[in-house]
């Protein structure tokens, strides 16, 4: 009788009763959502009572707990979509709507080849090593050290354990990147036009690029920057807006939030060497092609200030990274002086119930 195949990276996680040390998304009445990480020792306490964790342990999913006040929470594993709303960031994440479309637009299959840059705190990085599978390569690209080792503890704190399809390297994608035989290359950059040499170096022929930025400016100069390369086709660019329903007997209509712009998205796809892609038929104003007074100067040199992102102070990425590593702040400084990584000689765990918004 044949055996059967290993389960993919991280499937165990997601089947049968509640184990120690699984992270446990609670819902209590109001609807609010509270994630803990199931430790035996612990209790999780709010101002209207209390119940042990190990109560849970052992539990199937999907249970409902009641507490020592009598409230009652649903318990459920978080979903990817939950667990990347809930995890220590330092950088901002890129929403699930959007990985989504980045997983289907770009059609990231089982065991391709995709170069990523900008971890961040590894959002969507979990989204295309869930698409990948085990036989496939995801190599994430991250100018910054310390966002690095956050992502990595995300990363294997959801999958419980290093994922064998992910590499990532510290460093500028622009002049670093050694693949030459990519299938798929996302870029979640300020600048992608600046990568373009890089993708094209990196991409097979028909690889699909695909962009994530923040604001139109920045997509109209990666669009033009596609076109005067001459290795792309012409680019296709989109974003997507989510609006929740609200469901009460006959009292059904839309909410009054609503996730709305949160980046664009862009792709194109590698032509293949010696060839350009047809010129398009439709021909923009002149006004549009040669641009206006002004638009050189906004053309220019870009920071993040400049395109409406709020930095993320050091003390704040810090106490994530030690929050998520177990790394304490004085080997944190340490490795800041000495460029290494306090995390890689850590075993420490995520701080449980973990609120990115205090």
């Amino acid at each position: 009788m044949t055996e059967a195949p290993p389960a993919p990276t991280g499937a165990d996680r997601r089947r049968g009763p509640f184990r120690a040390g699984d992270r446990v998304q609670l819902t209590d009445p109001k609807g609010r959502l509270h994630t803990i990480a199931l430790d035996p020792a612990k209790e999780f306490h709010t101002h209207r009572g209390y119940f042990r964790h190990e109560e849970l342990i052992g539990q199937p999913d999907g249970s409902v707990i009641r507490n020592t006040a009598g409230v009652e929470y649903l318990a459920l594993r978080p979903l990817l979509a939950d667990y990347v709303l809930s995890m220590p960031r330092g950088a901002a994440v890129v929403y699930p709507k959007d990985s989504g479309q980045i997983v289907q637009m770009a059609d990231i299959f089982p065991g391709a080849r995709v170069v990523e840059a900008g971890v961040g705190s590894g959002a969507l990085t979990m989204s295309l090593l869930r698409a990948v599978g085990d036989t496939g390569l995801v190599h994430s690209y991250e100018r910054r050290e310390d966002f690095a080792a956050i992502a990595k503890a995300n990363i294997e704190t959801f999958f419980g354990s290093e994922h064998p399809s992910w590499q990532i390297t510290v460093g500028d994608v622009a002049t670093d990147v050694v693949e030459t035989d990519a299938d798929r290359f996302v870029l979640d950059l300020l600048a992608p036009w600046d990568c373009l040499e890089a993708v094209a170096k990196a991409l097979v022929p028909g690889g699909v690029l695909i962009c994530y930025v923040a604001t139109a400016t920045q997509l109209s100069r990666t669009a033009e920057a596609l076109r005067a390369d001459g290795r792309f086709t012409e680019p296709q660019a989109w974003e997507s807006m989510v609006r929740g329903w609200h469901l009460e007997g006959l009292a059904v209509r839309p909410q009054h939030r609503m996730v709305g712009h949160t980046g664009f998205l862009l792709t194109s796809r590698r032509m293949a060497d010696g060839l350009t892609a047809p010129l398009r038929r439709r021909r923009p104003a002149k006004a549009a092609a040669d641009g206006e007074q002004g638009v050189a100067e906004a053309w220019g040199e870009w920071t993040a200030v400049d395109l409406g992102e709020r930095p993320v102070s050091d003390k704040k990425v810090r106490k994530v990274r030690r929050d998520v590593t177990g790394a304490s702040a004085q080997a944190l400084a340490l490795a800041e002086d000495l460029d290494t990584d306090p995390a890689d000689e850590q075993d420490g765990e995520p701080r449980p119930g973990f609120d990115p918004a205090n």
